[in-house]
């Protein structure tokens, strides 16, 4: 399976690596860390939307564009194998074409099924991260990986994986971990440079507290929702993702087993993140009622003509169902 992937990589020239339109730092890590294994290639990486600021602190964040690579010869997909979170690049019909006349290779590690009609050849692991199906990768074909290598390897698996804490860690990860760290990477100085870049300005943190405020309790408690319409968005976004400064939060209430914070948009969008606690890890069957998916713990969705109202109504519906089945 991994020889497959390498010899994609051989045939090819000039690579796009593409992330989805939801860019968090396993994506970012996994594209980076592409860019780093694959010398002598010619190499372009491709979002569709810009990178959040909170994740500047990845060194070479700033080498992602939205321009799309359209003579490239092979492209990989990372961090996804679901047609929801690509559908910035397939409304496009030019890109849209160009995916379904190129060489595809996805790389994953999600439970969600793949469910994209484009051909494609694909590597979907479940793991804690897709940067650790990288790592594993690269060391099941022998390629060098230096140091930068294996910091974007490391940030990627320490994002998904909440440093390492979340239940999807194993001991093989641990030992990924200690392998990458005997490869120059510092987790401490990769967690001060987060840290750096995690700081609000006091107009954050004066929106957080407005944040706090509009939580939403449901089932007695346990359902802990959010609204961030447009205009906060489009108002707070660049400079914080408001996802980012309230799901954490919501999810240490007391009583609180799933937290969703959801976005809406003008044309007619709706966006939810989810984090679940460990006594209901319930996230990705949640996301998947709404067409999305994830993990347990963690999980996103993305549906159309649908109100904050009425995705909290489902919800409310849902998630009794789904904690009765986990106990």
């Amino acid at each position: 399976m991994y020889l497959e992937f390498e010899e994609f990589i051989k045939e090819k020239t000039r690579i796009c690596i593409i992330q989805a339109e939801n860019p968090d730092g396993d994506s970012l890590g996994s594209a980076i860390a592409l860019d780093y294994l694959l010398p002598g290639k010619e190499v372009s990486l491709y979002c569709p939307v810009g990178i959040p600021k909170y994740l500047h602190y990845f060194a070479d964040w700033s080498r992602i564009t939205n321009e799309f690579d359209y003579k490239a010869d092979g492209y990989i997909i990372v961090d996804t194998a679901a047609e929801v979170l690509l559908s910035k690049l397939l409304d496009d019909t030019a890109i849209k074409n160009r995916l379904y006349n190129a060489p595809v290779f996805v790389l994953d590690h999600h439970e969600t099924p793949d469910d994209l009609n484009f051909a494609h050849q694909s590597i979907i692991e479940i793991r804690p991260a897709c940067a650790e199906v990288i790592y594993r990768i690269a060391k099941d074909r022998g390629w060098s990986i230096d140091k930068d290598a294996a910091e974007a390897i490391f940030q990627g698996i320490l994002s998904d994986t909440l440093g390492l804490t979340s239940s999807s860690v194993t001991d093989e990860t641990f030992e990924i971990a200690a392998e990458l760290t005997r490869l120059g990477a510092n987790i401490s100085e990769l967690e001060d440079r987060r840290r750096e870049f995690m700081k609000k300005s006091p107009r954050i943190l004066d929106y957080k507290a407005e944040l706090i405020h509009r939580i939403e309790y449901s089932l007695d408690g346990e359902l802990a929702t959010v609204h961030i319409p447009w205009e906060d968005i489009r108002e707070y976004s660049d400079e914080y993702n408001p996802n980012v400064l309230i799901l954490e939060e919501m999810r240490l209430v007391e009583g609180v087993k799933v937290a969703v914070a959801i976005k809406t948009y003008p044309d007619g969008k709706l966006t939810g993140k989810i984090r679940c606690t460990s006594e209901a890890p319930v996230a990705d069957k949640i996301a998947g009622y709404f067409g999305g998916g994830g993990h347990p713990m963690a999980a996103g969705f993305r549906t159309y003509d649908m109100t904050y109202e009425d995705a909290v109504k489902d919800l409310v519906k849902i998630i009794p169902e789904l904690l009765d089945g986990q106990k």
